[in-house]
């Protein structure tokens, strides 16, 4: 009783009022529910657009995960801090191709004994993943873990770094077969939402383990910071 009276209060009136516009038991055609989305973004900063997609897998089974990274069309509207763990030539490279930090063991040393944390994607040349994966308790709950499946472990630094802060995404599975992803802001308007959407949901239709049997997309949701859910029409998404 006690939890939920502390939590009320982040459901205050301007969210109730939010929510009546929205039919909680309808699922809304992609523009309608990007509009709405823009529309009940009342917050006084720009507030960032997410998609919560459930997928029919079960991601215990190494063949049923579901992980991987798009560029997308808009970017995001966020000013990503990247950290690149590269030493010699390729330390260089990140300097040159716009790293925010650059650096090997002082770094992990730095992160280790100052909790550093002020970064938001980490990038790693291969041979750098032995100082790296000593980090994987601090990095890896926090999702900042290098991987090669996100492109985020590479020789190609440059690539890395351009498509990081040209608006890359990375989606992956939670604990319950959930995929949260951010897809901008909501000043994009709905147009410039409606493209990110399809880009980052066309990438994970994609990347359907073939393990998956039954409906893949089960519920696919769009919401902004401090906004309501509005759920999407799976059965209506082509690409």
């Amino acid at each position: 009783m006690d939890h939920r009276e502390v939590k009320m209060p982040k459901r205050g009136k301007q969210y109730q009022e939010l929510a009546k516009q929205v039919d909680r038991g309808m699922l809304y055609d992609l523009s309608d529910a990007v509009e709405l989305v823009v529309k009940t973004a009342k917050a006084k900063f720009d507030e960032t657009v997410e998609v919560h997609v459930k997928l029919g897998v079960d991601g215990r089974h190494a063949d049923q995960q579901v992980r991987g990274a798009i560029v997308l069309p808009h970017g995001t509207g966020k000013t990503v801090r990247v950290l690149v763990f590269a030493k010699g030539l390729k330390a260089a490279e990140a300097e040159t191709a716009g790293a925010d930090y650059v650096g090997a063991e002082e770094i992990a040393q730095k992160i280790q004994s100052e909790d550093w944390y002020d970064f938001d994607v980490v990038v790693a040349t291969p041979d750098m993943m032995g100082v790296v994966g000593k980090l994987g308790r601090l990095l890896g709950p926090k999702g900042l873990m290098p991987n090669p499946k996100s492109g985020t472990v590479t020789m190609d630094v440059e690539r890395a770094l351009r498509d990081i802060k040209a608006g890359k995404v990375e989606y992956r599975l939670d604990k319950t077969n959930i995929i949260h992803t951010p897809i901008g802001k909501a000043s994009f308007g709905p147009e410039k939402l409606a493209d990110n959407f399809n880009a980052l949901l066309e990438a994970i239709v994609k990347a359907k383990p073939s393990a998956s049997k039954g409906q893949y997309l089960k519920s696919v949701t769009v919401a902004a910071t401090m906004g309501p859910g509005i759920r999407v029409n799976p059965v209506k998404l082509v690409f």
